[in-house]
């Protein structure tokens, strides 16, 4: 095939043409000059290497380059953050960014953000401050804790403890708490960044106690007991807890590391039914260090937060490795905001979105869901909507074997395949996910808001 002639390239409008026609243009009027003139070229290059290809289909004039430049600019926007209606019933949602914050966090992280702070100034002398006491005194009033250290997730303060405690030396754990956990987070790989041996013990569906004792020697570093906070073993299973295990580092003048992960503060209904071990009951084991997630069940930003002996958080926060993996100012602001409500627990039941969509009521839940089926059905007539009964998941590897009883609105959509809809709302702006089944569409009330029916809503009547 021979190659075009070079006046058939000729046509192609000029630059300042184009960008004239960009800054009209609906899709391309709200972004900058320069990622216009980028998204322009880009779409100009891709003509030219058609045409040359001998492909006289191609659109060379303004109109067609244009849209094609919008379709460029669109496609490097599609990975930006973007709001998401979360109809799937899993509260931790680990894709969706887990924990939604309080509105008190984000006032909070908003004052901080848009103006400078007192992150390492002590007000009240002008000399250098600390970052984080505030937020570690009160993770120490909370918890009842000698002393508190702050980082930026747990996987960080995890390696932090290892590496502070063991490096070089062994870690015993049981072989069933050998977790890996979403991002390709396995606990082997994680104690080798930190420099220390893994030593398992046991079996796993079993471990005792004699296994650990009979493990100690001196090279041993520390005795580790995590908390296998995204799965059960359940059946002919058996491993020491967090009491006998600190009785026995103690006995051997080894510190107790207890990797709770999820990390609840409160000692609730919710906890006690799930059978989710708390922060402060790991302490009053005896665990010498005791690692959580803030943005677990605690509700709060991503963070990881390390209590305990003095002396030992002394050792983790001299240790060079602390600074680079210490938390961002508006991480902090989050996090702070978020643990003043703790110090009212029926407060921080109510106004931490996490806790109030863990502690739903059955009763509630139906309501809320009638509310919006009234507004779903009058958004789309045509289509079948019904209240049924479901479970929801708190997720983000959190209370794996805890089905909570929820509300759903059934849809099913008149003349279109529930998996098609579902694509579409997907792409919408705010994004929808829900859950499929039996071709119908399941939105499930427990983590969507009242505040987002309107939206939902109004999301859904632009269908045809």
């Amino acid at each position: 095939m021979s190659k075009p002639a070079v006046g058939d390239l000729s046509r192609m409008p000029s630059m300042t043409v184009l960008l004239d026609a960009a800054a009209r243009d609906a899709a391309l009027t709200s972004l900058p000059r320069a990622t216009r003139a980028d998204a322009l070229r880009d779409a100009v290059a891709e003509v030219r290497a058609a045409v040359l290809r001998g492909d006289a289909a191609q659109a060379m004039d303004t109109d067609g380059i244009v849209a094609r430049a919008a379709v460029i600019a669109s496609k490097w926007r599609a990975g930006r953050l973007r709001r998401v209606i979360n109809a799937t019933g899993i509260v931790l949602h680990t894709g969706l960014g887990r924990s939604v914050l309080s509105v008190a966090a984000v006032r909070h992280v908003t004052d901080v953000a848009t103006g400078y702070c007192s992150l390492e100034v002590d007000l009240a002398t002008g000399e250098r401050g600390r970052r984080g006491a505030y937020v570690e005194s009160l993770v120490c009033r909370l918890t009842g804790a000698e002393a508190a250290l702050v980082v930026n997730n747990n996987a960080a303060a995890t390696m932090l403890a290892l590496r502070a405690l063991a490096f070089g030396r062994e870690v015993i754990v049981s072989r069933g708490q050998l977790v890996e956990i979403g991002g390709s987070y396995r606990l082997p790989d994680v104690m080798a960044a930190g420099g220390a041996i893994l030593r398992e013990v046991g079996t796993t569906n079993k471990t005792h106690l004699r296994d650990y004792e009979s493990a100690i020697g001196p090279r041993t570093g520390l005795v580790m007991h995590v908390h296998t906070s995204n799965y059960r073993i359940v059946g002919f299973s058996e491993a020491p807890g967090v009491l006998e295990l600190a009785a026995l580092a103690r006995s051997r003048g080894l510190p107790m590391l207890d990797d709770l992960g999820s990390g609840a503060l409160l000692d609730g209904d919710v906890w006690t039914s799930a059978n989710e071990p708390t922060v402060a009951a790991s302490l009053r084991g005896g665990a010498d260090l005791v690692a959580f997630s803030g943005d677990k069940l605690l509700g709060g930003p991503q963070a990881g937060i390390l209590i305990g002996r003095a002396s030992i958080i002394d050792t983790l926060r001299n240790d060079p490795m602390t600074r680079a993996v210490r938390i961002d100012k508006l991480t902090l602001a989050a996090l702070e905001a978020t643990l003043e409500l703790y110090l009212d627990p029926a407060g921080a039941i109510s106004g931490i979105p996490t806790l109030a969509a863990l502690s739903e009521s059955e009763a509630s839940l139906e309501e809320r869901a009638q509310t919006l089926l009234g507004m779903l059905r009058a958004a789309r007539p045509g289509d079948a909507f019904d209240v049924v009964s479901d479970v929801s998941y708190a997720g983000g590897g959190s209370l794996p074997a805890w089905p909570m009883p929820t509300r759903v609105i059934r849809w099913r959509p008149a003349g279109a395949a529930a998996q098609d809809v579902c694509d579409r709302l997907r792409l919408q702006d705010p994004a929808v996910l829900a859950r499929l089944r039996d071709d119908a569409i399941l939105l499930d009330v427990r983590t969507i808001a009242t505040r987002e029916y309107d939206t939902l809503a109004s999301a859904m009547r632009q269908f045809p």
